[in-house]
C-alpha cells in the first residue's frame, strides 16, 4: 500500500438539503438538516484510505464534541490520527452547506482550529506522497512543500493567493474550472502536472502546457457534489504514485469523483476501491 500523508482541514459539515439554493438576500425554507464529517483534508484522507493507500492525517481540531463527530469515520476507516491534535479554547472547523436536488451546493466555512496548524509545528511522517489544500495557513503548505522530498500534490481550493514556490515545487496541482480561471496565468509556474475538473465535463491532465490525458466522468445520478473534488484529488494521487499511466490515473479519479456525488454528505459518500474498479 502506498503511504500518503494529508496535511489539511477537519470540519463538521452542517448540511441543509433544500428545494433550491438561495439567491443573495433570499430565504429558502423546507430544508432537511444533516450533520456529516467533512473538511477537505479529512475528506481526502479518508478517500485515499478507501482507495488503497495507508494514510496519516496531520490536522488540528478543537477539544469539543464536534471533533468527536468530525473524526468518527476517519477512526473507523483506519486513518492514522496521531498527527491530528485537539487544542483547548478553540472550536473545531465548521462548514455550513446548502444543497439543492441537482447536487449543486453553496458552502461557508468557519475554520476554527484549522487556522492554528502552524508551519513550525509540522511533523511529517514518512510517506510516498503528501496532499495539501488551502483550508489551512498557506505558510504551512509552503513549509510542507519545502520539507518533503516525495510526491507533492496541492489542491488549490479554496482559491487564494499562494507563493509561487508551492506551484513550482508541486508534482501535481488540482483545480476545478472556476479555480483554474481564478489563478489564470499563475498556473504556468507549475513545474509538474495540472489536473482540471469540469463537473460532468471532460477532465484534463496537462504538463508543460500540453494535455497529456483526458477523461470523461461516467454518467451518474448526482445527489450531492460535496466531497467529489476531494475524492478526485485523492484518487489521482493514489493512482499516480502506484505507477499508473496518466490516462489510467485520470480515468480512475474521474470515476471515483463521480461516484462520490451519488450519495449525501462528504465522507459518507466516499467510494471504496473495488467500487471504483467495478465501474471502469
Amino acid at each position: 500500500m502506498p503511504g500518503v500523508v494529508v496535511i489539511g482541514s477537519v470540519n463538521l459539515d452542517i448540511v441543509a438539503k433544500a428545494p433550491k439554493l438561495p439567491a443573495p438576500g433570499e430565504t429558502v425554507t423546507g430544508a432537511e438538516l444533516h450533520h456529516f464529517p467533512g473538511g477537505k483534508g479529512a475528506n481526502q484522507a479518508l478517500a485515499a484510505q478507501r482507495l488503497g493507500a495507508d494514510v496519516s492525517l496531520v490536522a488540528r481540531v478543537g477539544r469539543d464534541e464536534a471533533a468527536d463527530e468530525a473524526l468518527a469515520l476517519l477512526r473507523e476507516g483506519g486513518v492514522d490520527l496521531s498527527g491530528c491534535i485537539a487544542l483547548p479554547d478553540v472550536s473545531t472547523g465548521t462548514a455550513l452547506i446548502a444543497v439543492e436536488p441537482s447536487g449543486e451546493n453553496q458552502i461557508v466555512v468557519a475554520p476554527g482550529a484549522n487556522r492554528l496548524l502552524q508551519p513550525d509545528e509540522l511533523d511529517i511522517p514518512d510517506a510516498d506522497a503528501i496532499i495539501c489544500q488551502l483550508e489551512i495557513p498557506a505558510d504551512t503548505v509552503a513549509r510542507a512543500a519545502q520539507d518533503f522530498a516525495g510526491f507533492f500534490c496541492i489542491n488549490l481550493a479554496p482559491a487564494q493567493h499562494v507563493d509561487v514556490s508551492i506551484l513550482q515545487r508541486a508534482d501535481l496541482v488540482v483545480v476545478n474550472e472556476t479555480e483554474s480561471a481564478w489563478y489564470g496565468v499563475a498556473l504556468t509556474a507549475c513545474g509538474g502536472m495540472i489536473a482540471t475538473t469540469r463537473g460532468a465535463g471532460t477532465a484534463t491532465l496537462e504538463k508543460g502546457g500540453a494535455i497529456i490525458a483526458e477523461a470523461q466522468p461516467p454518467r451518474v445520478d448526482a445527489i450531492d457534489a460535496t466531497g467529489a473534488g476531494d475524492t478526485f484529488t485523492a484518487a489521482l494521487t493514489v493512482a499516480l504514485i502506484e505507477g499508473r499511466s496518466p490516462a489510467d490515473a485520470l480515468q480512475f479519479a474521474c470515476v471515483a469523483g463521480a461516484l462520490a456525488a451519488t450519495r449525501m454528505g462528504a465522507q459518507t459518500s466516499l467510494p471504496m476501491r473495488d467500487e471504483v474498479q467495478a465501474h471502469i
